[in-house]
């Protein structure tokens, strides 16, 4: 089993008859009321000007590195002419028709020299990145704002599974397709592609190319941007995710004030809620979340919360599980008091938690690695020994920003492997394959892919 991006640009449309007069009968009738096949043509003309091609320059191996850039250096050492750029292309999806604001994803714009998008009436548009978050997978570009028509938000909380939705990008190159399909299953985690992952699984057709797409239900709202597939060979098999909009809609609220995420911490580490304990406090199966471990003088411990306690809501929001409840965490700004609800002894109780900046680490040192270009890191260290490598310092804009790097994360692993400084970090990034860095920043852990 493969797990990929659905990333890569004639309207073919392979929609089901699934709008009827009645569905007492749980079955799709042929004709409407008014005699009319029944179809879902009306919803995709209204929705189909709200989702855009998207292509993107890349940036080339030399544009990375100065020394590539020399003509005498390539020639001493026998390296070959300069690569030519590389264009991919994907989807994206208009939110905000007066502004120009137009949602994809992070993967998609990565590395990005150059981006332009595609309107269905076939207008191309320059577009500015304005911020991205590789733990979520999401970007926010802004193009002109001329004549645009954008898709609503939907509540992605109220999604049940066996919903009917399209699925609306730019699959293969070939333009503008859309599939339809039911919702599969939601809060899929543990799926190892970013660091946030809450995902709606659909079986509607996702193919390469549809990544920063459009899923939308039946009102013709956007409830996901469709991110990634599951295949044997990259290729669609049923089972396909897209980041739920309301994710979607609080990482481009943080992307338009700041440009970028500021992710927080609470100080806590929690579990599953298991059936035996669930089962004693009453709870619905997979339901809340256990604290198992405060940090000593974290915001969670001067507010009152114990290990035990079981969280069951944030802000009123139903926590469901240990992932759900960081994802939760992980989308509320620095600065801003949530209120969890939790259950102690069988009573609800509530405490007001303000999320803190991530304190500053002891580091030590400060250089450039080529493979993180743009990035200055150190040693960081507690109680004098070597931990983690500490990300110092990033150029807005660099490889390492583009990837998903941001000052104060921390590099704790390469392909899983240990790493506890600069040294280590280099000698691992040597090697040759396949590249993924384990990243801490705040109360979470995710991957930055570096080669693949």
């Amino acid at each position: 089993m493969k797990l990929v991006f659905a990333r890569t640009v004639r309207v073919l449309v392979y929609a089901l008859p699934l709008f009827a007069a009645s569905m007492a009968d749980g079955g799709i009738p042929a004709l409407m009321s008014d005699g009319k096949p029944a179809s879902l043509a009306p919803l995709i003309e209204r929705v189909m000007p709200g989702v855009v091609n998207i292509a993107v320059l890349q940036r080339t191996p030399e544009q990375d590195n100065p020394m590539l850039q020399d003509p005498f250096f390539r020639r001493f050492f026998g390296l070959p002419e300069r690569s030519a750029p590389q264009i991919s292309a994907g989807s994206g999806v208009i939110v905000d028709a007066r502004q120009g604001y137009v949602l994809t994803n992070h993967h998609v714009v990565r590395d990005a020299q150059q981006i332009v998008v595609t309107l269905t009436d076939g207008r191309q548009l320059q577009a500015k990145l304005v911020g991205s978050d590789a733990g979520t997978d999401v970007a926010l570009l802004k193009v002109e704002p001329v004549n645009l028509k954008a898709l609503p938000f939907g509540d992605s909380d109220a999604l049940r599974v066996g919903d009917y939705v399209l699925a609306i990008g730019n699959p293969f190159g070939l333009g503008q397709t859309v599939t339809s399909g039911i919702v599969s299953a939601l809060g899929r985690t543990g799926l190892n592609i970013e660091g946030y992952e809450y995902f709606i699984q659909t079986d509607a057709s996702i193919n390469p190319g549809n990544s920063g797409g459009a899923l939308v239900d039946l009102k013709g709202e956007l409830i996901g941007i469709n991110t990634a597939i599951i295949g044997p060979s990259g290729g669609n098999v049923g089972v396909g995710f897209a980041v739920p909009s309301n994710m979607a809609q609080a990482v481009m609220a943080q992307l338009v004030r700041y440009g970028e995420m500021h992710r927080g911490r609470v100080g806590l580490s929690t579990r599953d809620v298991s059936l035996e304990l669930a089962k004693r406090l009453k709870l619905p199966a997979n339901q809340g979340a256990v604290v198992v471990e405060i940090t000593r003088g974290s915001p969670a411990d001067r507010a009152g919360l114990r290990v035990g306690d079981v969280i069951v809501a944030v802000n009123a929001r139903r926590v469901r599980s240990s992932s759900d409840l960081r994802n939760q965490i992980g989308l509320i700004p620095v600065g801003e008091e949530v209120e969890f609800t939790a259950l102690r002894e069988g009573a609800e109780r509530t405490f007001r938690i303000r999320v803190e900046r991530v304190r500053p680490l002891e580091a030590a040192g400060g250089e450039s690695i080529t493979e993180l270009a743009g990035a200055t890191v150190g040693n960081a260290q507690r109680d004098g020994k070597p931990e983690a490598v500490a990300v110092l310092g990033v150029v807005r804009g660099s490889p390492a920003w583009s990837r998903g790097l941001r000052e104060g994360d921390l590099i704790v692993a390469v392909n899983r492997k240990k790493v506890r400084t600069t040294r280590e970090l280099v000698a691992a990034l040597g090697e040759r394959g396949e590249m993924v860095l384990s990243v801490v920043r705040g109360d979470s852990v995710f991957g930055i892919v570096l080669r693949s």
